[in-house]
């Protein structure tokens, strides 16, 4: 019998499966995969109950609800200056997943090159490769996540079709500065290149650290695709509503992938979020801040038992340097000792590298957990430390 799909056949199970399933059989804390432990707003979710019961549940249209796309424009405009014809530059998908896909496959051709940055969420990559493209990684620098402007200038070539640009940063927690990112406009402008711009995080940003969509940039407008997630901005990660902004024939292009892949979202979900996309600043702000004191909490707890927290100015999670502990052993073996000694699961970094030989030496932990769980598990990680650090001898 002939095999299925090479490059899919191919792909190992993900860590975050299979870390969750290891925190089960121990009965650990999960701070591996990242989604909130607490319910999004209720009125949010109030909304998506009336709307089930209004008489609308047939197919919504194709590129989202008029009203969920009028706010994805507002959005733009309040929070960036963004001005956007939800009517031709705004597409709903299913999660922010489905936008990079449907983004991906409305820009890239077979032999293109994707340039990456690294350590980066483990889709694109496998995305890239099986629209037969190819993915050319660059590694930012750890600790402070610095973009090696010199390699990062020369991965661009004539084949060169888009970067993809997460920021913040998952698994980093870096949110790029201007600076930064004038060096990258530069680039794109220079090789006639697109940015896909995975900004799921945008209002995950704490201290003096900001979010700027790189589309706000002079001369980015024509070449970004900008991506937003509900899931992440009102703590609902399984409604599975993402959005799009993008020049209108970039958006036309987007919307014809999104019918290959999903066609719709849920009606109901959508005109729920339109009305959180409307919550007034004070929703955003409480947001960040109420993430910020769990990122302290546990940033704290870390370096108490002796790891060193690398910085982290936005999203869901914060990375500690194994070494610094005392654990000799890889990233990998750490997690997997965690789990089973202090009941605590985390993400090997490694895991987030597409390219040869990535640094073992580093674990994600995601803090978008309630103040008492992370307490439990700082406590359970300076108790069963002791024995976790033996075996890693």
């Amino acid at each position: 019998m002939k095999s299925p799909n090479s490059m899919l056949s191919g792909l190992p199970t993900t860590i975050f499966t299979v870390m969750s399933a290891l925190a089960v059989q121990h009965d650990a804390i999960n701070l591996g995969q990242g989604f909130p432990d607490t319910e999004g707003p209720a009125d949010m979710i109030e909304a998506a109950c009336a709307a089930l019961r209004d008489g609308r549940n047939q197919y919504p249209p194709l590129t989202g609800l008029p009203e969920l796309r009028g706010a994805v424009a507002r959005s733009n405009a309040r929070f960036y200056g963004l001005a956007v014809d939800p009517a031709s530059e705004v597409v709903v998908t299913s999660g922010a997943t489905e936008a990079l896909t449907a983004s991906l496959m409305a820009l890239v051709d077979p032999g293109d090159e994707v340039i990456l940055l690294e350590p980066l969420y483990d889709t694109y990559a496998p995305v890239i490769r099986a629209l037969g493209a190819i993915p050319r990684p660059v590694r930012l620098t750890p600790p402070d996540w610095s973009l090696p402007r010199a390699e990062l200038a020369a991965a661009f070539g004539p084949k060169t079709k888009a970067l993809m640009l997460n920021t913040p940063m998952n698994p980093t927690g870096k949110v790029f500065d201007l600076d930064e990112l004038d060096f990258i406009a530069g680039l794109l402008a220079r090789h006639d290149v697109y940015a896909i711009c995975d900004e799921v995080y945008e209002h995950l940003t704490f201290g003096t650290a900001r979010h700027i969509p790189l589309m706000t940039l002079p001369g980015m407008r024509p070449r970004c695709v900008r991506i937003g997630s509900a899931g992440k901005s009102f703590s609902l990660t399984g409604w599975k509503v993402g959005y799009v902004t993008a020049p209108a024939p970039i958006a036309a292009c987007v919307a014809k992938a999104h019918q290959l892949l999903t066609f719709t979202t849920a009606p109901n979900l959508q005109r729920a979020v339109a009305m959180g996309l409307d919550k007034d600043d004070a929703y955003f702000a409480t947001l960040a801040a109420d993430m910020q004191a769990q990122r302290d909490l546990l940033s704290r707890g870390l370096r108490a038992a002796g790891f060193t927290v690398l910085p982290c100015d936005g999203s869901y999670f914060v990375v500690a340097d194994i070494r610094s502990a005392g654990f000799a052993g890889s990233d990998a073996a750490f997690c997997r000792a965690l789990t089973e000694r202090c009941r605590v699961a985390a993400i090997p970094v490694s895991a987030f590298y597409d390219s040869a030989d990535p640094p073992d030496h580093l674990v994600r932990f995601a803090f978008c957990k309630r103040q008492p769980i992370l307490t439990e598990a700082v406590a359970r990680i300076h108790a069963g430390l002791p024995g976790l650090l033996q075996a890693g001898a």
